[in-house]
């Protein structure tokens, strides 16, 4: 069986590609800011020691973690509307990706909380600091550093999950392969250059990670 490869009549669509790799880092940057902050929050409630916090905190995780990203962007984009909220298709795809980024991040952070000792928080409050005070100086930084790669592992595989926005109409990469495909008809080139594309994100979010990484918590200046 032959096969003719025409990767020329897909990049005639650059300008397409183009636009669906800035939505794709459109989507995923406001998302990581969007779901980070509830991740904090619903953290921060997780590891509360009033049940009337804590409880809500838990069930919200469990839910979206334990139910398909799918179903979620579909009650979104589908469902609100019902309830009289009717939004487009790059406002449904924002929500539910941070919907479920918070829930994950949430047990990323608390995990990291939690792994702090017991005594440098005691020791922090024993010294005179505020509960706010011992968190920030004392918990904050060795937490993050020891969820970050988790964190940033996150945040790449929130990048991948946009391509699932598709299903609802919203114009990022993989949008723009399945249009190009249609114009086309040349499915394999299409989906290999979105492939390649998506690649190209990957290592660019971790080399941009591992950078943060190296320059936060590895070349930190003593204070």
């Amino acid at each position: 069986m032959e096969y003719n490869f025409r990767f020329a009549a897909v990049l005639r669509y650059w300008d397409e590609i183009v636009e669906g790799v800035l939505l794709t880092l459109q989507l995923s940057a406001t998302t990581m800011v969007i779901g980070l902050a509830i991740g904090l929050g619903v953290a921060a409630l997780s590891t509360s020691s009033n049940p009337w916090l804590r409880l809500p905190a838990r069930g919200y995780v469990e839910l979206i973690r334990n139910t398909p990203l799918l179903v979620q962007l579909f009650i979104v984009f589908f469902g609100l509307p019902s309830l009289g909220v009717r939004l487009n298709a790059n406002d449904a795809a924002v929500i539910a990706l941070s919907i479920n980024l918070g829930a994950y991040g949430a047990e990323i952070i608390r995990a990291g909380i939690e792994s702090i000792r017991r005594s440098q928080v005691e020791a922090g409050r024993a010294l005179g600091l505020t509960a706010l005070q011992t968190f920030r100086h004392v918990v904050l930084f060795q937490a993050l550093k020891a969820i970050y790669p988790a964190l940033a592992s996150q945040f790449v595989l929130l990048m991948l999950a946009t391509s699932i926005v598709s299903a609802i109409g919203a114009s990022e990469l993989f949008h723009q392969a399945a249009f190009i495909e249609s114009r086309t008809f040349r499915s394999f080139e299409a989906y290999t250059l979105i492939t390649i594309s998506y690649l190209g994100l990957t290592l660019g979010f971790r080399l941009l990670f591992s950078a943060i990484y190296w320059l936060v918590f590895v070349r930190r200046p003593a204070r």
